[in-house]
């Protein structure tokens, strides 16, 4: 007698839950009869006996939802492990050569990281590079604002911060007239003369962060930070030399140095080696630039747009700050209403380094270098021209206003 063909879909229905074995099929087939026998073909045609077991699902989900957040933190971790750790080690190095040879350590993090781009070539160390490349960058960002007080900018004057502005522009300018000079592209003079103009490597990485390596590659990237790098050493060394023979007084070659040297620390080095009153004054100068961080950032957004931003994006969008500016931007605010111990400031300074250090070391690594060689002598033009404008710049103010 034929099984009818609701009986026949709730006896697959049944199967789904309680299947057969294998070796039971002709049982089955017995005990259904001409009308099983239908249904077993339509379930070996369609695959029936690859689908799994209700209990198998069950499993399954039950699993699923017993899934925690520590595991997804440790796969996180897992992923992001083959690049950090190879990061890590080579910030490490960097820092303590520098700390035994006395040589920048961003410079080194620089050559270091440029030495092993090789490990990059393995896709599993992207995602850990990116990690420092970004998030590193970001947090030293926001860190660094606790170096800086709206005390400190008060204490410069209008005056001397007035000058001090019109250098940031000068600087900034000379930097894209020398991008364009050279052939470049216009994002490469923003970098150079952002980096010059402000806080060498910090700055030039929150500029890229706006800039981002669809417009500009990390190779032309890096390239300028080892421009920026060598040239504020070069400077730290010469500045406190040429202002003394120059002529100049403590507060003359405070604002010279503090104004035109691209690093905070070699800054303020370069202003103490000349004389202990130098140094104090071009330590308020120079973080008065690290204030115009944010300022710069922002309009650098509302001229090009954030990254990956689109074109035709509305104006009022490009006003919208990155996260971390703002964050800096708090830090700072916080900073200046809040005593700050001076054990949380060095610690947050050291944090800070190691965080940027990270940022610059990944960034090197994930650079192509034939890139770097086809770019040659053109991608120092823009820092050189940025660099020269700016002790220009200094010193005519130094000599006027001081």
């Amino acid at each position: 007698m034929a099984v009818s063909t609701g009986a026949v879909h709730n006896s697959a229905f049944v199967g789904l839950f309680n299947p057969p074995c294998r070796g039971d099929k002709a049982k089955g087939k017995a005990m259904i009869g001409d009308g099983g026998g239908k249904a077993d073909v339509g379930r070996k045609a369609s695959g029936w006996d690859d689908l799994p077991f209700g209990g198998d699902l069950f499993g399954e989900l039950h699993l699923a939802d017993q899934t925690g957040t520590g595991d997804t933190a440790a796969r996180t971790l897992a992923a992001l492990w083959p690049g950090l750790a190879p990061c890590g080690v080579a910030a490490a190095a960097a820092a303590w050569l520098s700390d035994h040879y006395g040589f920048p350590i961003i410079l080194l993090g620089l050559l270091i990281g440029l030495s092993l781009n090789f490990i990059s070539h393995d896709v599993r160390t992207h995602r850990g590079l990116d990690f420092a490349a970004r998030t590193c960058l970001r947090i030293g960002i926001v860190v660094l604002g606790f170096q800086v007080t709206f005390a400190q900018i008060a204490a410069l004057g209008p005056g001397p911060f007035a000058a001090l502005a019109v250098v940031v522009a000068v600087t900034f300018a000379a930097g894209m007239a020398g991008a364009r000079l050279s052939g470049q592209s216009h994002y490469a003079g923003i970098l150079a003369g952002g980096a010059t103009a402000i806080c060498g490597a910090s700055a030039a990485l929150a500029l890229y962060g706006v800039i981002g390596r669809d417009r500009l590659s990390q190779a032309q990237f890096a390239l300028t930070l080892v421009g920026v790098s060598l040239a504020s050493a070069f400077a730290m060394s010469v500045y406190p030399v040429l202002a003394a023979e120059l002529g100049l007084d403590h507060g003359q070659a405070g604002f010279l140095i503090g104004a035109s040297i691209h690093d905070v620390a070699q800054a303020i080095g370069g202003g103490y080696a000349f004389s202990d009153p130098a140094g104090s004054y071009a330590t308020i100068v120079k973080l008065s630039r690290v204030a115009l961080l944010a300022p710069v950032v922002a309009l650098v957004s509302l001229a090009i747009g954030p990254a990956g931003g689109g074109t035709g994006q509305a104006g009022w969008k490009r006003l919208v700050l990155p996260w971390f500016i703002v964050a800096f931007l708090a830090v700072v605010a916080l900073n200046s209403v809040v005593t700050v111990p001076a054990e949380l400031g060095r610690a947050a300074l050291t944090t800070s380094k190691v965080l940027l250090l990270l940022a610059v070391t990944a960034t090197a690594m994930r650079s192509r270098m034939d890139l770097l060689l086809q770019m040659g002598w053109r991608a120092a033009v823009p820092v050189v021209s940025a660099t020269l404008a700016s002790f220009a710049a200094a010193l005519g103010f130094a000599v006027a206003l001081l």
